[in-house]
């Protein structure tokens, strides 16, 4: 070949690749970002996160505390006895197709296209079969609230992490706002002493009472007092919950679940060094920055132990309001989650 034949060819090979760069740019934007770029995606498109995490790890100012995750496929899941799901799926799951993500028909066809999965449906009941499949498949995953739809489903989701070795973790937006993520080990408090955390807690008649919206409170609380409530007390009102924990050390914690007047965010910290209210919710970009770093790092910022410890104080809670508000110890709703989890088999 001659040069001038060869520098031809060269050159048509070079517009040839600039071409096909450009045609996969345009018709397939998720997988043309680069090959460090990790493919998100996402099961449940009947919450609003599902919009609002999107948005935030797609937009193309989105920056390195958002290591280059970005969502490119979801499947619509939706529950039909559940109003604010069956109402909602279609009208995220068509919003996110707008964005130029891609609507898939199964989880399995999912689990084809991504590397790392948010699983977003607000029905807990589902995500133990939901995240069943991810698990098995070795993906990393990020569950949200509410972590489950049991006590027992949430031991089988822990069980599942450690017989695939798939490290996953869960959390309400409010354990990573500004001042409550920081305050357990704070110079600023000293020892944590005590909290009394408060949240928004509307009901849903399909899951545990606080499993739906008090767990944004309760996770507020065990992220400023840490791990090792022992034993809850609750007090029902149709306006207000108050569940009073008390630690191993001794220290008080408690939440306050709000159906009636004003319906906020925060907590009231106790420490040897200081005393201080921290109030609002802080916006999800904290939560979606240590969601994105857990995928790049398979490290979770949040113990299963301490997420199993949370949904224990709210069994305990429903168990203490069963028996009219006696303290009922965590170990004892434990112990009968794991037999039941046993008696699946």
């Amino acid at each position: 070949m001659t040069p001038s034949n060869e520098k031809y060819r060269l050159m048509t090979v070079g517009v040839f690749t600039a071409c096909m760069v450009l045609v996969a740019t345009v018709c397939w934007p998720s997988f043309a970002i680069g090959s460090e770029t990790i493919r998100a995606g996402i099961i449940g498109c009947d919450t609003s996160h599902s919009l609002a995490f999107t948005k935030i790890l797609n937009s193309p100012d989105a920056g390195d505390s958002f290591a280059n995750v970005r969502v490119v496929a979801v499947f619509p899941g939706g529950s039909k006895d559940i109003a604010s799901s069956r109402d909602r799926v279609g009208k995220f799951a068509e919003e996110l197709r707008g964005m130029g993500i891609a609507v898939v028909d199964s989880i399995d066809l999912l689990l084809e296209q991504v590397d790392v999965v948010l699983l977003e449906s607000c029905d807990g009941r589902k995500h133990l079969e939901q995240v069943r499949p991810v698990m098995a498949a070795g993906k990393r995953v990020f569950v949200d609230k509410p972590f489950a739809g049991s006590l027992a489903d949430a031991v089988e989701i822990i069980n599942l992490s450690k017989k695939y070795n798939t490290p996953f973790f869960s959390s309400s937006a409010m354990r990573f706002k500004t001042g409550v993520f920081d305050a357990r080990g704070s110079a600023e408090f000293g020892q944590i002493t005590g909290c009394a955390a408060h949240s928004p807690c509307p009901l849903e008649p399909t899951h545990p009472d606080l499993y739906w919206y008090g767990v944004h409170g309760v996770e507020t609380l065990f992220t400023i007092m840490g791990a090792g409530c022992e034993s809850v007390s609750r007090t029902q009102t149709e306006g207000t919950e108050l569940v009073v924990g008390v630690w191993k050390d001794g220290r008080i914690g408690s939440f306050r679940g709000q159906r009636s007047g004003k319906r906020d965010y925060g907590a009231l910290v106790f420490g040897t060094k200081s005393n201080k209210y921290l109030s609002g919710f802080g916006g999800y970009e904290p939560l979606v920055g240590q969601i994105a770093q857990f995928f790049k790092t398979g490290i979770p910022p949040v113990t299963a132990e301490e997420t199993l410890d949370i949904f224990a104080f709210m069994e305990a809670a429903d168990e203490s309001k069963r028996q009219g508000g006696v303290s009922v110890t965590l170990e004892s709703v434990l112990t009968k989650a794991r037999a039941e989890v046993a008696a699946r088999k």
